[in-house]
């Protein structure tokens, strides 16, 4: 099969995930024989350019006619059997859908986040989840409170895209698959416009991991992976180790962002730096081998997430996760099997839940055990592949049956 990946890759400056699993997705497709084309832009060409680079990207984000017009020449080209596009903000644009569905290419799009509907591509407003724009099928709100980086000036690019979008019907008419990461964004997002029968379930996956360390060899301490932003619920995490007193199992942050600083005088003012350690942004490798050193991850998350990375490789490590009661992460994390769930944003409940099972040695290794298990099942690269190749061959059978 011939395949056209679209990507617009985000500032280098901070890791993506959605950067990592276009990168995954591609190698994959490659390791499995098929012929690639890529599509790709760069945010880093136009921040370099300083406010002239951001004008571009404004003007760029809600229709792009040079990006058309690139796509429909290489798909003239290449003729690809499906162009499969993961990011398209904010150079690429939905203008692509529009030249792949002119020349007759099925066209399947990631949804790695809300920005189909949600400006700020995160529904969270004030540190708590905001589901306005979708529930109300309205741009109004964004605009209204500037959702995107506080800016109502930011956020107007971001908003025309959704309402243009929603106007010319793009998702109903020239999408033929959606992929969403769990069945809640799913959920949200059906309800907020896509159609329900041309959005399918796949999540991330983690291409060949290590064994996880036998209990035994793991240290006795819990970690959070991530980027340290308010909308992560860190400072409740703080709070809870407070609570939690000398009986607190070290905790290490592993990530970097703008609560950073906030965080260390926390940490400072609570009397915990014996107990918490900011490590600060380091490499994939390192996290991961403090990530399999480990008896427990924690994501105290205020927001709805996609699909947290971090959790897939607490699965294949065989580490269990504690988790906000929140959004997606219920639909990956398991009460009482594969981890502990807890109220978002409330400190005593999340030193209770963890308090609960810390102490119990078994219960937590029955616990890692039950993760890797679920990695096994779900998020393999086998598994996702499998289900790649489906999520492909519907939205071939749909652009026949639009045709």
């Amino acid at each position: 099969m011939k395949v056209l990946l679209a990507h617009n890759f985000y500032g280098s400056e901070a890791p993506s995930g959605e950067n990592a699993v276009y990168e995954a997705e591609r190698d994959l497709l490659r390791a499995q024989g098929h012929q690639l084309i890529e599509f790709t832009r760069h945010s880093d060409d136009i921040r370099r350019s300083g406010a002239a680079g951001l004008l571009r990207g404004a003007l760029a984000t809600p229709w792009n006619p040079f990006s058309a017009r690139a796509l429909r020449r290489l798909i003239a080209r290449e003729r690809p059997d499906v162009v499969h596009a993961h990011n398209t903000f904010p150079l690429i644009s939905p203008s692509i859908f529009s030249a792949a569905h002119e020349l007759g290419v099925p066209t399947v799009l990631t949804l790695h986040n809300y920005r189909t509907f949600c400006a700020a591509g995160i529904p969270l407003r004030e540190n708590r989840p905001c589901t306005d724009c979708l529930d109300r099928h309205s741009v109004t709100p964004a605009l209204r409170y500037g959702c995107y980086r506080a800016s109502r000036l930011a956020t107007l690019p971001l908003a025309a895209m959704i309402a243009l979008h929603r106007s010319l019907h793009t998702w109903q008419r020239q999408v033929d698959a959606f992929i969403a990461l769990t069945a809640f964004q799913r959920d949200q997002l059906v309800a907020a416009g896509l159609p329900a029968q041309r959005v399918h379930l796949k999540p991330h996956f983690y291409p060949a991991p290590p064994m996880p360390l036998p209990w035994a060899a793991r240290a006795g301490k819990v970690v959070y992976i991530g980027r340290l932003g308010p909308e992560k619920g860190l400072h409740s995490l703080v709070e809870a180790w407070k609570l939690w007193g000398d009986a607190a199992p070290p905790l290490e942050l592993i990530g970097d962002g703008p609560e950073r600083a906030a965080l260390t005088r926390a940490i400072a003012a609570a009397g915990l730096g014996g107990k918490i350690a900011l490590l600060g942004q380091v490499s994939f490798a390192v996290t991961q081998e403090r990530l399999a050193q480990a008896r427990l991850l924690v994501l105290p998350s205020l927001c709805y997430e996609g699909f947290p990375m971090a959790i897939r490789e607490a699965f294949a490590l065989g580490v269990p996760v504690a988790g906000s009661r929140l959004g997606s992460i219920p639909c990956i994390v398991e009460d009482a099997r594969t981890g502990v769930l807890f109220a978002p944003g409330e400190a005593r409940d999340l030193q209770r839940a963890l308090g609960a099972i810390w102490n119990d040695a078994a219960r937590l290794e029955a616990m890692g055990a039950a993760a890797r298990a679920e990695f096994e099942g779900k998020y393999t690269a086998e598994r996702n592949y499998a289900t790649l190749m489906d999520i492909y061959a519907a939205a071939i059978a749909q652009q026949k049956a639009g045709a």
